[in-house]
């Protein structure tokens, strides 16, 4: 769903530019027009991407509804839908253990 076809012959849109230039700068890191199997792999799985605290982070933003960066268990009820369908969860299977935090 994201392959753009100019059948028209108009301009790009924005998104297929920054895309182009997301390539270009970040994923074809040898510059040969094309990602080989280690830019797939640095693509995927960055060394420096912290994909836990990245997913925890998002979690707290968005079900913090008072900003506090603390979630209460109604915040957390309130949103079950995301925790359960969050890896960080074990997709909701961690919510039906006892923890302390909670």
């Amino acid at each position: 769903a994201d392959m753009f076809a100019n059948e028209d012959g108009g301009p790009e849109p924005d998104w297929v530019i920054t895309e182009r230039e997301q390539f270009s700068d970040f994923r074809d890191l040898n510059k040969d027009g094309k990602m080989d199997k280690e830019e797939i792999q640095h693509w995927i799985l960055p060394q420096d991407y912290d994909h836990a605290l990245a997913e925890a982070r998002h979690l707290v933003y968005e079900s913090d509804v008072d900003k506090d960066q603390k979630l209460t268990k109604e915040e957390v009820l309130d949103n079950w839908n995301m925790f359960v369908g969050s890896q960080a969860t074990n997709y909701g299977e961690d919510l039906t253990r006892n923890h302390d935090e909670l």
